[in-house]
C-alpha cells in the first residue's frame, strides 16, 4: 500500500506501526489490528532503528505498539526519550513483563498504556481500542508471586482511598479526581500520599499497575 497518498472514504488514513522481535508476534498482532480498525495502514518494526525510520517518513504516525525488550531499545530512558520525540502518537507497549515496578516505571515515561502479552486476544484487542480512545490503561496477568491479593490490598485502604485509587488507575489527573469526587485538589493530593504510603508503592503510575494486576486476578479467579 502506497501510505504516503493514501485516504481511506475521504479521510486521512491511520497509520499504525507494530514493533516487535518476533516476526510471528508481529503478524498475530497485525491479524488483530485488522480487525480492530479495518482501515488502518499497519507496518512492522523489528528494531528501535526500524521505528524510527517508519515514524519519521510518510503520514503522521496514530498509533505505535512495541516491546519494551524491542532490539536497540536499551533502557526505559530510551523509551522516555521515543515518548518525547512522538508526541502526537499513541504509544501502547505490549509485552511479557509482569513486574508491577517496572510497569510502573514504564508508564511514568508518559506512554499511553501498558498490555500484557499473557492476555487473550480478545483482551488485547479491547486494552487497545480502550487506549487509543484516550483512556490510560495498564492491563496484564501478573505472576503469582506478585503481592496483589485483593483482600490484601483493600484491607488497608480507607473507602475514599480506594475511590481515588480506582481513578488513578484510570489515569485522572489529581484536577480531573477532585471533580469526580467533590472535593478539593489539595484535599487529592493528601489522599493520593496517604494510599501510595499503604500500597507501600513508590509513585502513583506503581499504583495504578498495582490496582490493574488485582484486577486481573479478579478476573482469573
Amino acid at each position: 500500500m502506497g501510505h504516503d497518498e493514501r485516504r481511506v472514504s475521504g479521510r486521512k488514513i491511520c497509520r499504525i506501526i507494530v514493533a516487535d522481535e518476533h516476526p510471528l508476534f508481529r503478524e498475530g498482532m497485525m491479524v488483530l489490528l485488522e480487525r480492530l480498525i479495518p482501515d488502518a495502514v499497519i507496518e512492522q518494526a523489528g528494531s528501535l532503528e526500524e521505528v524510527r525510520t517508519l515514524a519519521t517518513n510518510g503520514q503522521p504516525l496514530d498509533t505505535l505498539i512495541l516491546e519494551i525488550r524491542l532490539p536497540g531499545l536499551g533502557s526505559i530512558s530510551e523509551l522516555a526519550q521515543l515518548r518525547q520525540a512522538l508526541t502526537h502518537t499513541v504509544m501502547i507497549v505490549v509485552s511479557t513483563l509482569d513486574d508491577s515496578d517496572v510497569i510502573g516505571r514504564v508508564m511514568a515515561t508518559g506512554v499511553d498504556g501498558f498490555v500484557g502479552k499473557s492476555l487473550s486476544p480478545d483482551q488485547v484487542g479491547q486494552a487497545i481500542a480502550d487506549i487509543r480512545r484516550g483512556e490510560v490503561r495498564v492491563k496484564y496477568a501478573p505472576s503469582g508471586s506478585l503481592p496483589l491479593g485483593p483482600d490484601d490490598d483493600m484491607s488497608k485502604l480507607t473507602s475514599r482511598q480506594r475511590e481515588v485509587w480506582q481513578l488513578i488507575a484510570e489515569g485522572k489527573t489529581n484536577k480531573e479526581i477532585a471533580s469526580a469526587l467533590e472535593i478539593s485538589p489539595f484535599t487529592v493530593r493528601i489522599h493520593v500520599s496517604s494510599l501510595i504510603r499503604a500500597l507501600n508503592v513508590p509513585n502513583r503510575a506503581v499504583a495504578a499497575a498495582r490496582f490493574a494486576g488485582r484486577e486481573a486476578l479478579q478476573t482469573l479467579r
